[in-house]
């Protein structure tokens, strides 16, 4: 088995970060499994392995309703860092069944086929209404001015977060994400803990009030489903809202700049778009594929596990490379170029299994909405200058996207 960094995967290197496609390339020459010990995972770059394991239930986000940290060989997270990990091992994402089938069956009442249909004409409204902005602005930044108002004006207003508390929400999002990324650094935990603290006082105080002043929202849908009796702690609710907005807009501002950019390097694609906008749906199933916004998802061995003949043992962490993935040769024809016509194209950017992406449908819908309005209101949108990329691997994503109509 050669060494992880013989094949140029550098997870912290600025050369990997602006493209780690080749990288993958070379790791899914080397074989289906590789130990990558600055992080201690293993790491699986292919995609039928990555496809499989998300739906194997040898495998989970956590240990812990099976395992104590001691049981699990595992060192429990340093006490300061408590705030951060009680809002986050109670959000479903880091759940495993029962809980998370309790809680994903009460939060996924909001995203029925109808109540997210039902969105359409306010997600495009508000699409409408920021890209006007930039428009009558001559150009500006497409990060700051669509990509991240328009995701997280949506799952606030799901929420019942009302406009004048919603600054400080993508601020705290940032902060929580940090923690996501591989060896987070003490000064990236501070800023996890504080964010932590502050958005869950604010939502206990949320929960407060729609308690006295119940509300259509789904804030006040979670309080009415725990006083029926669907046993949702008020932790539960906290960490589910927490979850939803970080979730609920994470993916979709990436992979909106990440998309966008990606358009301004392929012209001949971008002008494909521009003359046939029914393209849309496919555009965004290929832009999620080519520049994947989550390049990683990290799962636990719970239970011994075997892959190309290496054993993985219980107490091992397994990465999966959803961006590796999503450009292996064996599934996708060309996985290089970027195809706005492709059709089969079964990427895993919205994850697989009982953790498939909740909010799947409304990304999609907010995708669509403004990559409509850009192309219908700044039809020759152009690049202003090459964008800084964030020094992120797990969450891909720029930070800013500078623009001219």
């Amino acid at each position: 088995m050669a060494a992880v960094s013989d094949l140029g995967f550098d997870p912290w290197d600025p050369a990997f970060l602006a493209d780690p496609y080749p990288a993958y390339a070379d790791l899914r020459a080397r074989g289906r499994v590789h130990w990558f010990e600055p992080t201690n995972q293993w790491l699986v770059p292919h995609h039928a392995d990555v496809s499989a394991l998300l739906r194997d239930r040898r495998l989970g986000r956590t240990y812990q309703h099976r395992f104590t940290h001691e049981e699990f060989g595992r060192t429990a997270p340093p006490p300061e860092q408590e705030p951060f990990h009680t809002l986050n091992d109670h959000g479903m994402l880091d759940l495993e069944p029962p809980d998370h089938t309790r809680i994903r069956r009460l939060v996924s009442k909001a995203f029925t086929p109808r109540t997210v249909e039902r969105l359409k004409p306010y997600v495009r409204g508000l699409a409408d209404d920021l890209v006007s902005g930039l428009v009558a602005a001559g150009g500006g930044d497409l990060l700051k001015d669509v990509a991240e108002p328009l995701p997280v004006a949506v799952i606030a207003e799901m929420l019942g977060i009302p406009e004048s508390d919603r600054g400080p929400l993508r601020p705290w999002s940032a902060d929580i994400c940090g923690m996501y990324e591989l060896n987070p650094s003490e000064d990236t935990a501070a800023r996890a803990v504080r964010a932590s603290v502050e958005f869950s006082e604010y939502l206990r105080e949320l929960i407060a009030a729609r308690r006295k002043e119940p509300g259509d929202d789904l804030v006040s849908g979670l309080i009415e489903a725990h006083d029926e009796g669907d046993r949702l702690t008020e932790q539960e609710m906290i960490s589910t809202c927490v979850l939803l907005l970080n979730a609920g807009h994470e993916a979709t501002v990436n992979a909106t700049v990440n998309g966008w950019y990606a358009l301004f390097r392929n012209e001949a694609q971008l002008e494909l778009l521009r003359a046939d906008h029914t393209l849309i749906p496919s555009a965004i199933e290929e832009l999620m594929r080519y520049d994947t916004p989550l390049q990683l998802f990290e799962r636990w061995v719970l239970d011994e596990i075997e892959i190309d003949g290496t054993t993985i043992p219980r107490g091992a962490e397994i990465a999966m490379l959803f961006g590796s993935a999503n450009h292996d040769p064996a599934v996708f024809g060309n996985p290089s170029a970027l195809d706005l016509t492709r059709t089969d194209n079964p990427h895993i950017s919205f994850s697989a299994g009982i953790h498939y992406c909740i909010g799947a449908p409304l990304a999609r819908i907010e995708l669509a909405a403004s990559m409509g309005a850009l192309l219908e209101r700044a039809p020759t949108l152009r690049l202003a200058e090459e964008p800084q990329r964030k020094p992120n691997f797990v969450i891909r994503g720029l930070e800013g996207l500078s623009v001219v109509v």
